[in-house]
Protein backbone atom coordinates (compact mmCIF):
# COMPACT_ATOMS: atom_id res chain seq x y z
CA UNK A 1 0.00 0.00 0.00
CA UNK A 2 1.45 3.41 -0.86
CA UNK A 3 2.24 5.66 2.09
CA UNK A 4 -0.64 7.84 3.23
CA UNK A 5 1.51 10.69 4.35
CA UNK A 6 3.73 13.58 3.34
CA UNK A 7 7.13 14.19 4.86
CA UNK A 8 7.24 16.55 7.83
CA UNK A 9 10.08 19.00 8.16
CA UNK A 10 11.55 17.09 11.10
CA UNK A 11 13.27 13.80 10.20
CA UNK A 12 13.04 10.60 12.15
CA UNK A 13 16.01 8.96 13.80
CA UNK A 14 15.60 6.05 11.42
CA UNK A 15 15.46 7.05 7.79
CA UNK A 16 13.02 4.26 6.93
CA UNK A 17 10.44 5.93 9.15
CA UNK A 18 10.69 9.23 7.33
CA UNK A 19 7.11 8.99 6.08
CA UNK A 20 5.68 9.56 9.55
CA UNK A 21 4.25 12.93 8.63
CA UNK A 22 0.61 12.32 9.03
CA UNK A 23 -2.11 11.60 6.51
CA UNK A 24 -2.06 15.19 5.52
CA UNK A 25 -3.89 15.75 2.25
CA UNK A 26 -4.92 12.15 1.59
CA UNK A 27 -6.94 11.51 4.74
CA UNK A 28 -10.13 13.24 3.64
CA UNK A 29 -12.31 12.13 0.76
CA UNK A 30 -12.47 15.80 -0.18
CA UNK A 31 -9.28 17.67 0.82
CA UNK A 32 -9.47 21.21 2.12
CA UNK A 33 -9.53 23.87 -0.61
CA UNK A 34 -6.77 25.76 1.19
CA UNK A 35 -4.34 23.40 2.91
CA UNK A 36 -3.67 24.12 6.56
CA UNK A 37 -0.12 24.48 7.83
CA UNK A 38 1.48 21.40 9.32
CA UNK A 39 1.87 21.67 13.05
CA UNK A 40 3.90 19.07 14.92
CA UNK A 41 5.49 19.52 18.30
CA UNK A 42 6.87 17.43 21.13
CA UNK A 43 4.19 16.29 23.55
CA UNK A 44 2.48 13.25 25.01
CA UNK A 45 -1.11 12.62 23.96
CA UNK A 46 -3.50 12.91 26.87
CA UNK A 47 -7.04 11.62 26.96
CA UNK A 48 -9.89 14.14 26.90
CA UNK A 49 -11.94 14.46 30.06
CA UNK A 50 -13.99 11.44 31.02
CA UNK A 51 -11.43 8.83 30.04
CA UNK A 52 -9.22 6.76 32.32
CA UNK A 53 -5.80 6.53 30.69
CA UNK A 54 -3.75 3.58 31.90
CA UNK A 55 -0.32 2.24 30.89
CA UNK A 56 -0.64 -0.82 28.72
CA UNK A 57 2.40 -2.58 30.13
CA UNK A 58 3.99 -2.69 33.61
CA UNK A 59 6.79 -0.15 33.96
CA UNK A 60 9.36 -2.93 34.44
CA UNK A 61 8.53 -4.60 31.11
CA UNK A 62 11.12 -3.82 28.44
CA UNK A 63 9.39 -3.01 25.14
CA UNK A 64 10.77 -3.04 21.63
CA UNK A 65 10.99 0.54 20.39
CA UNK A 66 9.35 1.91 17.26
CA UNK A 67 11.48 3.00 14.33
CA UNK A 68 11.92 6.44 15.91
CA UNK A 69 13.80 4.92 18.84
CA UNK A 70 13.83 7.12 21.93
CA UNK A 71 12.56 10.21 20.16
CA UNK A 72 10.03 11.98 22.43
CA UNK A 73 6.37 11.47 21.60
CA UNK A 74 4.90 14.02 19.22
CA UNK A 75 1.54 15.65 18.57
CA UNK A 76 0.28 17.29 15.43
CA UNK A 77 -2.59 17.97 13.06
CA UNK A 78 -3.24 16.88 9.51
CA UNK A 79 -3.22 19.45 6.74
CA UNK A 80 -6.55 18.32 5.29
CA UNK A 81 -9.98 18.80 6.83
CA UNK A 82 -12.45 16.00 7.48
CA UNK A 83 -16.06 17.18 7.51
CA UNK A 84 -14.75 20.73 7.78
CA UNK A 85 -12.68 20.06 10.91
CA UNK A 86 -9.04 19.40 11.67
CA UNK A 87 -7.94 16.04 12.95
CA UNK A 88 -5.00 15.36 15.26
CA UNK A 89 -2.39 12.67 15.59
CA UNK A 90 0.08 11.18 18.05
CA UNK A 91 3.36 9.65 16.96
CA UNK A 92 6.75 8.39 18.14
CA UNK A 93 4.89 6.28 20.72
CA UNK A 94 7.25 4.18 22.86
CA UNK A 95 5.02 3.52 25.90
CA UNK A 96 1.50 2.67 24.72
CA UNK A 97 -1.64 3.41 26.70
CA UNK A 98 -5.28 2.37 26.78
CA UNK A 99 -7.92 4.97 27.62
CA UNK A 100 -11.18 3.58 28.96
CA UNK A 101 -14.55 5.37 28.76
CA UNK A 102 -17.59 4.09 30.63
CA UNK A 103 -21.27 4.72 29.92
CA UNK A 104 -23.41 6.63 32.35
CA UNK A 105 -26.04 4.65 34.17
CA UNK A 106 -26.69 0.98 33.50
CA UNK A 107 -24.60 -0.35 30.65
CA UNK A 108 -24.97 -3.29 28.30
CA UNK A 109 -21.91 -5.12 29.70
CA UNK A 110 -20.39 -5.05 26.21
CA UNK A 111 -17.07 -3.42 25.34
CA UNK A 112 -15.30 -2.21 22.19
CA UNK A 113 -11.58 -1.69 21.67
CA UNK A 114 -10.86 1.11 19.16
CA UNK A 115 -7.74 0.91 16.99
CA UNK A 116 -7.03 4.22 15.19
CA UNK A 117 -5.44 4.24 11.76
CA UNK A 118 -2.42 6.11 10.50
CA UNK A 119 -0.47 3.79 8.22
CA UNK A 120 1.59 2.50 11.18
CA UNK A 121 3.20 5.95 11.06
CA UNK A 122 0.92 8.07 13.24
CA UNK A 123 -2.35 7.56 15.12
CA UNK A 124 -5.49 9.57 14.31
CA UNK A 125 -6.43 9.81 17.98
CA UNK A 126 -9.56 11.95 17.62
CA UNK A 127 -10.91 11.13 14.14
CA UNK A 128 -10.57 7.36 14.57
CA UNK A 129 -10.23 7.15 18.33
CA UNK A 130 -11.97 9.30 20.93
CA UNK A 131 -14.74 10.38 18.55
CA UNK A 132 -15.58 6.71 18.04
CA UNK A 133 -15.65 6.18 21.80
CA UNK A 134 -18.06 9.10 22.20
CA UNK A 135 -20.55 7.15 20.11
CA UNK A 136 -19.77 3.76 21.66
CA UNK A 137 -20.49 4.89 25.24
CA UNK A 138 -23.78 6.41 24.11
CA UNK A 139 -24.79 2.87 23.14
CA UNK A 140 -24.23 1.76 26.73
CA UNK A 141 -20.89 0.11 26.03
CA UNK A 142 -17.48 0.48 27.62
CA UNK A 143 -14.99 1.83 25.08
CA UNK A 144 -11.19 1.70 25.11
CA UNK A 145 -9.05 3.59 22.60
CA UNK A 146 -5.55 2.25 22.09
CA UNK A 147 -2.45 4.38 21.58
CA UNK A 148 -0.13 1.75 20.16
CA UNK A 149 3.54 1.92 19.25
CA UNK A 150 4.37 3.79 16.03
CA UNK A 151 6.06 4.35 13.66
CA UNK A 152 6.90 0.95 12.24
CA UNK A 153 7.76 0.72 8.58
CA UNK A 154 6.79 -2.39 6.66
CA UNK A 155 9.99 -3.49 4.84
CA UNK A 156 10.24 -4.12 1.13
CA UNK A 157 11.94 -7.06 -0.55
CA UNK A 158 12.40 -7.07 -4.32
CA UNK A 159 10.06 -4.13 -4.49
CA UNK A 160 7.28 -5.94 -2.64
CA UNK A 161 5.92 -4.87 0.74
CA UNK A 162 6.44 -7.33 3.58
CA UNK A 163 4.86 -7.58 6.99
CA UNK A 164 7.25 -7.07 9.92
CA UNK A 165 7.94 -10.37 11.65
CA UNK A 166 7.05 -8.73 14.96
CA UNK A 167 4.25 -6.19 14.61
CA UNK A 168 4.35 -3.85 17.59
CA UNK A 169 0.79 -2.62 17.13
CA UNK A 170 -0.51 -6.18 17.22
CA UNK A 171 1.32 -6.89 20.47
CA UNK A 172 -0.23 -3.77 22.00
CA UNK A 173 -3.71 -4.64 20.71
CA UNK A 174 -3.50 -8.19 22.09
CA UNK A 175 -2.32 -6.83 25.41
CA UNK A 176 -5.23 -4.37 25.53
CA UNK A 177 -7.75 -7.13 24.82
CA UNK A 178 -6.25 -9.18 27.65
CA UNK A 179 -6.44 -6.24 30.05
CA UNK A 180 -10.10 -5.61 29.25
CA UNK A 181 -10.98 -9.24 29.92
CA UNK A 182 -8.79 -9.49 33.01
CA UNK A 183 -10.43 -6.41 34.51
CA UNK A 184 -13.93 -7.21 33.27
CA UNK A 185 -15.46 -7.12 36.75
CA UNK A 186 -14.11 -3.68 37.60
CA UNK A 187 -15.11 -2.33 34.20
CA UNK A 188 -18.58 -3.86 34.46
CA UNK A 189 -18.31 -5.85 31.25
CA UNK A 190 -18.93 -9.41 30.13
CA UNK A 191 -15.55 -10.86 29.03
CA UNK A 192 -17.43 -12.72 26.28
CA UNK A 193 -18.71 -9.46 24.76
CA UNK A 194 -15.45 -7.66 24.07
CA UNK A 195 -14.91 -6.73 20.44
CA UNK A 196 -12.75 -4.51 18.30
CA UNK A 197 -13.17 -1.82 15.65
CA UNK A 198 -10.22 -0.76 13.52
CA UNK A 199 -9.67 1.85 10.85
CA UNK A 200 -7.17 1.53 7.98
CA UNK A 201 -3.94 0.31 9.65
CA UNK A 202 -6.03 -0.31 12.76
CA UNK A 203 -8.40 -2.37 10.61
CA UNK A 204 -5.50 -4.58 9.59
CA UNK A 205 -4.70 -5.06 13.28
CA UNK A 206 -8.34 -5.97 13.97
CA UNK A 207 -8.22 -8.58 11.21
CA UNK A 208 -4.89 -9.94 12.46
CA UNK A 209 -6.26 -10.17 16.02
CA UNK A 210 -9.30 -12.03 14.74
CA UNK A 211 -7.31 -14.81 13.13
CA UNK A 212 -4.64 -15.67 15.67
CA UNK A 213 -4.08 -16.14 19.39
CA UNK A 214 -0.31 -16.38 19.08
CA UNK A 215 1.73 -13.73 20.85
CA UNK A 216 5.24 -12.62 19.96
CA UNK A 217 5.99 -11.35 23.45
CA UNK A 218 6.54 -13.16 26.77
CA UNK A 219 3.60 -13.47 29.14
CA UNK A 220 3.86 -10.59 31.62
CA UNK A 221 0.95 -11.32 33.96
CA UNK A 222 -2.59 -12.69 34.21
CA UNK A 223 -3.86 -10.34 31.47
CA UNK A 224 -1.66 -12.14 28.95
CA UNK A 225 -3.29 -15.45 29.84
CA UNK A 226 -6.63 -14.16 28.59
CA UNK A 227 -7.64 -14.79 24.98
CA UNK A 228 -6.52 -11.91 22.72
CA UNK A 229 -9.12 -12.81 20.08
CA UNK A 230 -12.09 -10.41 19.97
CA UNK A 231 -15.67 -11.63 20.23
CA UNK A 232 -16.66 -9.51 17.21
CA UNK A 233 -14.76 -7.33 14.78
CA UNK A 234 -15.60 -4.22 12.74
CA UNK A 235 -13.10 -3.62 9.94
CA UNK A 236 -13.24 -0.16 8.33
CA UNK A 237 -11.34 0.60 5.10
CA UNK A 238 -8.66 -2.01 5.57
CA UNK A 239 -5.59 -2.74 3.48
CA UNK A 240 -2.45 -4.91 3.43
CA UNK A 241 -4.37 -8.14 2.90
CA UNK A 242 -4.76 -8.41 -0.91
CA UNK A 243 -2.02 -9.90 -3.07
CA UNK A 244 -2.30 -7.46 -5.97
CA UNK A 245 0.58 -9.11 -7.85
CA UNK A 246 -1.83 -11.75 -9.14
CA UNK A 247 -3.66 -9.44 -11.50
CA UNK A 248 -6.47 -6.90 -11.35
CA UNK A 249 -9.26 -9.39 -10.72
CA UNK A 250 -7.43 -11.63 -8.28
CA UNK A 251 -8.79 -11.91 -4.76
CA UNK A 252 -5.90 -13.89 -3.28
CA UNK A 253 -4.53 -12.88 0.09
CA UNK A 254 -0.98 -11.85 0.91
CA UNK A 255 1.26 -14.70 2.15
CA UNK A 256 1.26 -13.31 5.70
CA UNK A 257 -2.55 -13.30 6.00
CA UNK A 258 -3.87 -16.37 7.78
CA UNK A 259 -7.58 -17.12 8.15
CA UNK A 260 -8.93 -19.03 11.12
CA UNK A 261 -12.34 -20.69 11.37
CA UNK A 262 -12.29 -19.38 14.97
CA UNK A 263 -12.36 -15.76 13.80
CA UNK A 264 -15.33 -13.86 15.25
CA UNK A 265 -18.34 -12.51 13.34
CA UNK A 266 -17.05 -9.61 11.26
CA UNK A 267 -18.61 -6.48 9.78
CA UNK A 268 -16.70 -4.79 6.97
CA UNK A 269 -17.13 -1.11 6.00
CA UNK A 270 -15.69 0.34 2.81
CA UNK A 271 -16.26 2.87 0.03
CA UNK A 272 -15.95 1.89 -3.63
CA UNK A 273 -14.06 5.10 -4.39
CA UNK A 274 -11.47 4.72 -1.64
CA UNK A 275 -8.30 6.04 -3.35
CA UNK A 276 -5.90 4.54 -0.82
CA UNK A 277 -7.22 1.04 -0.15
CA UNK A 278 -9.09 -0.39 -3.09
CA UNK A 279 -12.33 -2.25 -2.50
CA UNK A 280 -10.77 -5.57 -3.52
CA UNK A 281 -8.90 -5.51 -0.21
CA UNK A 282 -11.99 -6.07 1.96
CA UNK A 283 -13.62 -8.25 -0.69
CA UNK A 284 -10.68 -10.68 -0.58
CA UNK A 285 -10.76 -10.76 3.20
CA UNK A 286 -14.53 -11.27 3.36
CA UNK A 287 -14.50 -14.16 0.91
CA UNK A 288 -11.65 -15.85 2.77
CA UNK A 289 -13.50 -15.57 6.08
CA UNK A 290 -16.70 -16.88 4.50
CA UNK A 291 -14.83 -19.84 3.00
CA UNK A 292 -13.63 -20.66 6.53
CA UNK A 293 -17.20 -20.60 7.84
CA UNK A 294 -16.94 -17.25 9.61
CA UNK A 295 -20.09 -15.04 9.49
CA UNK A 296 -19.32 -11.88 7.51
CA UNK A 297 -21.47 -8.82 6.85
CA UNK A 298 -20.42 -6.07 4.43
CA UNK A 299 -21.59 -2.50 3.98
CA UNK A 300 -20.06 -1.09 0.81
CA UNK A 301 -21.07 2.35 -0.41
CA UNK A 302 -20.34 4.02 -3.74
CA UNK A 303 -18.71 7.08 -2.19
CA UNK A 304 -16.90 8.00 0.98
CA UNK A 305 -13.22 7.93 0.12
CA UNK A 306 -10.78 7.01 2.86
CA UNK A 307 -10.52 7.93 6.54
CA UNK A 308 -13.94 9.50 7.00
CA UNK A 309 -14.15 8.34 10.60
CA UNK A 310 -17.50 9.13 12.17
CA UNK A 311 -17.80 12.70 10.94
CA UNK A 312 -20.95 13.24 8.85
CA UNK A 313 -20.39 14.51 5.32
CA UNK A 314 -22.41 14.51 2.12
CA UNK A 315 -21.39 10.88 1.59
CA UNK A 316 -24.08 8.58 3.05
CA UNK A 317 -21.58 6.07 4.44
CA UNK A 318 -20.24 8.63 6.91
CA UNK A 319 -23.73 9.20 8.34
CA UNK A 320 -25.15 5.70 8.11
CA UNK A 321 -22.43 3.30 9.17
CA UNK A 322 -22.83 3.85 12.95
CA UNK A 323 -26.46 2.78 12.72
CA UNK A 324 -25.43 -0.22 10.64
CA UNK A 325 -22.94 -1.25 13.34
CA UNK A 326 -25.54 -0.80 16.08
CA UNK A 327 -28.07 -2.99 14.28
CA UNK A 328 -25.43 -5.62 13.57
CA UNK A 329 -24.46 -5.74 17.25
CA UNK A 330 -28.13 -6.19 18.13
CA UNK A 331 -28.34 -9.03 15.61
CA UNK A 332 -25.36 -10.72 17.30
CA UNK A 333 -26.85 -10.34 20.75
CA UNK A 334 -24.03 -8.06 21.89
CA UNK A 335 -26.45 -5.21 22.54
Amino acid sequence: MPSLYRLLSASLVVSAAVSVSARAQDVASAPATTPLPKNEHEGVWQAPSGGEQVPLWPANVSLAKPDSGDRPEGLGNGTGLVAGKMWHWASYVTRPTMTVYRPKGTGTRAAMLVLPGGGFEVLAMDLEGTEICDWVVRQGMVCAVLKYRVPQVWPRENGRQQRPKVLLGLEDAQRAMGLLRRNATSYGIDPRKVGVIGFSAGAYLAANMSNTEERTYPVADAADRQSPRPDYAVVAYTARVLDDSKGKNSLELRPWVTISPKAPPTLILHAMNDPMDKVRQPLAYALALSDAGVPVDMRIYARGGHAFGMRPTADPISREWPGQVKQWLHNLGIL
